[in-house]
């Protein structure tokens, strides 16, 4: 159908531009034969012909079993492994500390014997420095 264009339009068109966009008619070619379809398309639910069956996809659901027992095979076994280092842990440090423990009782006896060689020796100068004075004495006299 033909258009009436305004005074703008014609203007625009005889410069070379586009004219204006027209509005989209209803239906096919403005007839309204998409609303007989659809109209046409709900009567014939009588005729409904079962659809066929779905594509075959997967078997049926089956239980993993034994490709999950892994995974808990491993988590028991890392336990079995951190309680064995623990124990192993604990050991040792129960023997460092008797090791520990031994090294000092041995050093405090071993400080009482140096202490008394300490006093000992001590005792030795002292008299040795005694016996050098008596000495040098008797040689002054002399």
């Amino acid at each position: 159908p033909k258009q009436e264009l305004s005074r703008e339009d014609r203007v625009t068109v005889n410069m070379g531009g586009t004219p204006p966009p027209t509005e989209a008619p209803g239906g096919i070619a403005g007839t309204g034969i998409a609303v007989l379809a659809q109209i046409s398309a709900h009567s014939h639910r009588g005729n409904i012909v079962a659809p066929p069956p779905p594509p075959e996809t997967f078997d049926a659901y089956q239980k993993k079993g034994e490709d999950t027992n892994g995974v808990m095979a491993l988590i028991d076994l890392l336990l079995q492994d951190l309680d064995k280092e623990l124990t192993t842990a604990t050991a040792e440090e129960k023997e460092a500390q008797a090791d520990y423990s031994e090294l000092m009782e041995d050093s405090t006896e071993k400080r009482k014997a140096d202490s008394a060689s300490l006093v000992g020796r001590e005792s030795a100068k002292a008299n040795a420095e005694a016996a050098v004075e008596v000495h040098a004495e008797g040689k002054d006299e002399m």
